[in-house]
């Protein structure tokens, strides 16, 4: 007769105690936000390993929340009324940071994610922040855009780095050696949204975020200007992959990758055709650059080798 471990029947134990359940719950409300939000970043979260994806699909269910609290308000909803809410987002996610649970199911998963990841008020509070712009300002000179893209973007990447990092030893030393890679990587998403959504975001939300280019006369000039600044973040983030824990690799690779991919396609389209019409990376691409960086084992591609493979893409 197969013998239980006194371990075995505490782990059988604290499974079936009922607060499980309402964590398992929560968990898979974050899963669902972004299955339903994000198809390149539920790509890329589908390849990375079972207690990591929890975790960064924990983190972006909470900032998708808080983004459309800013950017889809109810009819009838007042700015005021839509600052009140986040406000109160934000001091029920510190609540549930300090006590470990939410009646918010998606804050509930977010905390348990920050207390098991190491997560803290100083990367949240900037992110708020940064969500807090959107109610109060149209325009950004270049200071503010730094600080709104650091709240904005830089602080996911961070979190997620945390919980790249939740199982490994000398987590503060490999935090610092990934944490400004991270951060490039997200400032290179955020821009790179900047420049797909343009026109969306001058003409339904009435915000420019990048300085010197004009969404109703767009100069070439400009637009590759800040393509170029892309392309370093890209470059920049790519030597900061291949050392991350290889659990997560091909996934962030993956991403990597499918944003370059559609910079390319920016810098490829007339600044004024782009600001009309949203460019998008078709379903079969996306498909096609995860298993490229399969194959590659999460070597992402650089900004030279994209560029030089244009011409033969379709």
């Amino acid at each position: 007769m197969a013998m239980t471990s006194t371990a075995d029947r505490a782990a059988d134990t604290d499974a079936a105690l009922p607060y499980r359940h309402y964590d398992a719950v929560a968990e898979q409300s974050a899963a669902l936000v972004i299955r339903s939000y994000s198809s390149s970043f539920g790509l890329a979260s589908r390849l990375l390993t079972a207690s990591v994806r929890r975790d960064v699909h924990n983190i972006y269910a909470l900032v998708r929340v808080a983004d459309e609290i800013v950017d889809a308000p109810r009819p009838g909803q007042s700015v005021e009324q839509r600052r009140m809410a986040l406000d109160a987002l934000e001091a029920e996610t510190h609540s549930a940071m300090a006590s470990g649970s939410s009646t918010n199911l998606v804050v509930h998963a977010f905390a348990r994610t920050a207390r098991r990841t190491g997560i803290d008020s100083a990367l949240t509070t900037p992110f708020f922040a940064s969500m807090r712009t959107d109610l109060d300002r149209a325009g950004h000179d270049a200071d503010s855009l730094a600080t709104y893209i650091y709240g904005s973007a830089e602080v996911v990447g961070l979190m997620c780095v945390h919980a790249f990092l939740a199982d490994e030893p000398h987590r503060k030393a490999r935090y610092d050696q990934l944490a400004p890679g991270a951060r490039r990587l997200g400032a290179a998403f955020q821009k790179i949204n900047f420049l797909r959504d343009i026109g969306d975001d001058s003409n339904e939300l009435g915000r420019r975020y990048l300085v010197g280019l004009d969404p109703e006369r767009p100069s070439a000039q400009a637009w590759h200007g800040w393509l170029d600044d892309i392309d370093r973040d890209l470059d920049c983030a790519a030597q900061t992959i291949p050392l991350l824990p290889s659990g997560t690799r091909v996934a962030v690779c993956t991403a990597h990758d499918l944003f370059a991919e559609l910079a390319d396609r920016l810098r490829a389209t007339a600044p004024e055709v782009a600001c009309r019409q949203r460019v998008r990376v078709p379903g079969p691409v996306k498909a096609r650059i995860a298993g490229a960086a399969a194959l590659r084992r999460g070597l992402p591609r650089r900004s030279g080798s994209r560029r030089s493979g244009q011409a033969g893409r379709s």
